[in-house]
């Protein structure tokens, strides 16, 4: 039975998405595709939820790895806190992370085509061995795009992004996204970096960063795999 209450938040992030004004190109194709999955959960600070987002990205990835069309995308809703300011959703969502991390450790390795350290240009953030760039969204966020009503984790396969490299579209995807965001924001976001130049955990939570920033995120999955240039 679907919970009505759930299906509410849900279209509120599907309509924020659809906003004319959203700079994300990549996300609105997901959408016009009907590749993008929500699930919602109650606390960001709680770790009841984690086995049922465990068990919704996995579903995920089954469903993302025997799909033929890209832009796939999962957003994971949170009802709390209702109001963080950025350290804290920064703290929260880094714990979540983490302990998603280490329940996918006691079944499955790290994606071997990324690295599970977060000071490497190579990393990514894995679960059942598929790699993800995950955004983070809530209502203090200090960029307009990423500014949803409530906390959120939206995980994108990274091999998406490989796929659409392969394909000679990258960069003017890149470079339509960043125009339309600043735009949206009125400047560039200071955490953008081009693919292998900074690890693009920084980019994940939307706050800004110096370079003394340490990112909390420890891998259990063994031995740090190395990336592999296959």
């Amino acid at each position: 039975m679907i919970d009505i209450q759930d299906d509410i938040y849900s279209s509120e992030y599907l309509s924020f998405i659809k906003k004319k004004e959203f700079p994300c190109v990549a996300a609105k194709t997901a959408l016009t595709f009907q590749q993008i999955k929500c699930l919602v959960v109650d606390h960001l600070a709680c770790p009841k939820d984690d086995a049922a987002i465990l068990e919704f990205v996995y579903d995920f990835v089954d469903t993302y790895r025997q799909s033929e069309k890209l832009y796939h995308s999962a957003a994971v809703i949170f009802k709390g806190p209702e109001a963080p300011n950025e350290a804290m959703f920064e703290e929260l969502f880094w714990q979540r992370l983490q302990s998603l991390s280490n329940l996918d450790a006691q079944h499955y390795g790290y994606d071997r085509r990324v690295v599970a350290d977060p000071s490497s240009p190579d990393f990514s953030f894995s679960l059942k061995e598929e790699a993800f760039f995950v955004i983070g969204l809530h209502p203090g966020s200090s960029r307009a795009a990423r500014q949803f009503a409530y906390p959120t984790m939206v995980f994108n396969p990274h091999a998406q992004f490989e796929q659409i490299r392969n394909n000679d579209r990258y960069n003017s995807i890149r470079d339509t996204i960043r125009t339309r965001d600043v735009a949206y924001s009125g400047s560039i976001n200071p955490m953008l970096q081009d693919y292998g130049e900074a690890s693009e955990a920084y980019q994940y939570s939307g706050k800004a960063y110096d370079e003394t920033w340490k990112c909390p995120f420890l891998s259990q999955h063994g031995a740090i795999n190395h990336h592999s240039a296959a």
